[in-house]
C-alpha cells in the first residue's frame, strides 16, 4: 500500500500526549484483525495491563509538562496515545551474559544486560495552581542514555523543553537498579533536538557511541526506553528501515532520520537506538501514526544518527552551546509572492540587525533583500539558514548578494558565532517592523522572522 505525500510528515508538541493521572474514559479501540488467545493475567494487575493496551487518549487527565514524547502525525485533530511519568519500582532482571568479544555481535539477552545500567528514564514534572486554587502536579516523560561517567545524560531537547521556558519545573533521572537523581539541564539544542543533563553522581556506565555512517538498510537495530512511561526499560527490536529521510517539524526544522521498524511509542523519545554490537547508532526521537489519507500506519519509527550529533552532544557538554555556528546577526522573514509580482526578488528580508553584528559592520540594513550567498541563490529564510548551517563554520569570509531600492550589492563579511551573547544583541521586532517595505498591500501568513 502506497500512501500520499510521504515526506509530508510534521511533529506536535506533547501537550496532551502524556498519561499524568487517573485512568480516565478509556474505551478499547476496534481491532483491525483476529488476535490470537492470551494467557490469563492476574486480577491485580489487570487494570493496569488494560490501561497501557489501549490506543486511545485520555479524556479527563490535565496537562502537565509538554514535550515528552514527540510524534509523527498526519492529522492532528486525530487522538494518540498518552504517556506517563517514569515508574521505577518495576526493576526488571537481567543475567550477567555479557559478550566478551569486542565488536562482535550481540544476542538480544547479552545487549540487554550489557546496556541495561546505561539506560535512564526522564520524568518531567509541573506543580501549578489549578482553578479551584489546589496545588496539583503533573508529569510526562522519556528516555535517555548516560553520555559519560560522571552523570551527564542525553535525551530529545522536546523532552526538556518545559524545563526551559518555566523554573518551576523540574527533571528526574531514574536508573533500571530504582536510584533516582534530580538533574539539571547543561545544554539543548533545539534544531537538532538533542539535550544534555547532569546529575550528581559518578561511577555510571556510559553508553559507547557507534558509527552511524556505517549502517546500511536491513541491519538489525534494538531501542531500550520507557514507551508509555510505565513500561519502564523495555527492549525492542526491529531492522534500520532506510537511512536519509529527511522529516520536517512543526517548527520548520528539517532533521534527517533513520527509518527503523523497532516498537517505538510516546515515552521513547531520547532513548537510544543500539547496533547489534550494542553501541548507540541513533537517538530514538519520533514516529508516524497517520499518513496524510487518515489512513493508521505502524512499524515507521524515526532516530536522529549518532553521527549527526556526536560534535553537538560534546559542545553541550563542556560549554552549554553548539560552538561554531554561523551568524549573521539578523532577523529575517520571507518575500511574498505578492510582492514578488511587483518585480521584489524572492530572498530573506532582513527586518533587524545586531549591534556590533557582522552584518551590521558589512553595512547591511533593515530592508535589505538577500539573494545569494557566495553566489549561491537563497529565495527564503529557510533556504538562508539551511545553506549556512550546511556550508559555513564561525570565522568564515563570505559574499552577500543584497536588493537595496531595486539595486544589487556585494556585501563581504566574516560570520559571527551563534550564541547567547549574539542572539541577545538582536532587538525584538516591533510592530512598525513588521510591516513590509513596499508600500503594497499585503498579507504574511506565518511570516515570522528568524534568527540568521
Amino acid at each position: 500500500m502506497t500512501y500520499q505525500n510521504d515526506h509530508d510528515f510534521h511533529f506536535y508538541s506533547s501537550e496532551n500526549d502524556g498519561y499524568r493521572g487517573g485512568l480516565g474514559d478509556y474505551a478499547d479501540p476496534t481491532p483491525g484483525q483476529s488476535q490470537p488467545p492470551r494467557p490469563p493475567r492476574k486480577n491485580s494487575f489487570g487494570k493496569k495491563a488494560v490501561a497501557l493496551a489501549l490506543t486511545c487518549t485520555l479524556l479527563g487527565g490535565g496537562a502537565g509538562a509538554g514535550g515528552a514524547a514527540l510524534y509523527l502525525h498526519l492529522n492532528p485533530q486525530e487522538p494518540t496515545v498518552v504517556t506517563a511519568p517514569v515508574q521505577g519500582t518495576n526493576t526488571p532482571t537481567v543475567s550477567s551474559v555479557v559478550n566478551q568479544t569486542p565488536g562482535q555481535a550481540l544476542t538480544p539477552e547479552q545487549l540487554y544486560a550489557q546496556n541495561l545500567a546505561s539506560c535512564v528514564g526522564i520524568t518531567v514534572s509541573t506543580t501549578g495552581v489549578n482553578f479551584y486554587g489546589q496545588t496539583t502536579t503533573a508529569a510526562a516523560s522519556g528516555s535517555g542514555f548516560v553520555l559519560s561517567a560522571d552523570g551527564y545524560i542525553v535525551t530529545n531537547y522536546h523532552v526538556i523543553e518545559e524545563v526551559l521556558k518555566d523554573e518551576s519545573v523540574t527533571v528526574e533521572v531514574t536508573f533500571a537498579d530504582g536510584a533516582k537523581y534530580p538533574a539539571k539541564v547543561v545544554g539543548s539544542e533545539k534544531d537538532n533536538d538533542v539535550a544534555v543533563l547532569k546529575i550528581e553522581a559518578t561511577g555510571l556506565r556510559p553508553a559507547v557511541l557507534g558509527d552511524s555512517d556505517q549502517l546500511v538498510v536491513g541491519q538489525k537495530v534494538y531501542a531500550i526506553g520507557n514507551p508509555l512511561g510505565e513500561l519502564t526499560y523495555t527492549l525492542t527490536d526491529g531492522m534500520v528501515s532506510a537511512l536519509d529521510r529527511l522529516i520536517t517539524t512543526d517548527e520548520s526544522v528539517t532533521l534527517n532520520m533513520l527509518q527503523t521498524n523497532c516498537a517505538i511509542n510516546p515515552g521513547n523519545s531520547g532513548g537510544p537506538l543500539f547496533d547489534e554490537t550494542g553501541k548507540v547508532i541513533g537517538i530514538v526521537t519520533a514516529k508516524q501514526t497517520r499518513s496524510s489519507s487518515g489512513v493508521s500506519a505502524e512499524g515507521l519509527g524515526f532516530a536522529i544518527p549518532i553521527n549527526d550529533v556526536k560534535a553537538i552532544l560534546s559542545d553541550l557538554k563542556d560549554f552549554g552551546y553548539v560552538t561554531g555556528r554561523p551568524f549573521l546577526g539578523i532577523k529575517c522573514r520571507d518575500i511574498s509572492e505578492a510582492i514578488q509580482y511587483y518585480g521584489i526578488p524572492a530572498g530573506a528580508e532582513v527586518v533587524t540587525i545586531g549591534e556590533g553584528s557582522c552584518a551590521q559592520k558589512a553595512g547591511m540594513q533593515v530592508g535589505d533583500i538577500i539573494t545569494a550567498v557566495d553566489g549561491t541563490a537563497v529565495d527564503s529564510q529557510s533556504a538562508l539558514s539551511a545553506l549556512l548551517a550546511s556550508e559555513y563554520k564561525a570565522g568564515d569570509s563570505i559574499e552577500v548578494t543584497v536588493v537595496r531600492q531595486q539595486e544589487e550589492l556585494t556585501l563581504k563579511l566574516t560570520l559571527d558565532e551563534r550564541n547567547e551573547t549574539t542572539e541577545a544583541a538582536i532587538p525584538e521586532v516591533n510592530q512598525q517592523q513588521e510591516q513590509p517595505q513596499y508600500g503594497y498591500e499585503y498579507n504574511w501568513p506565518g511570516n515570522i522572522p528568524f534568527f540568521w
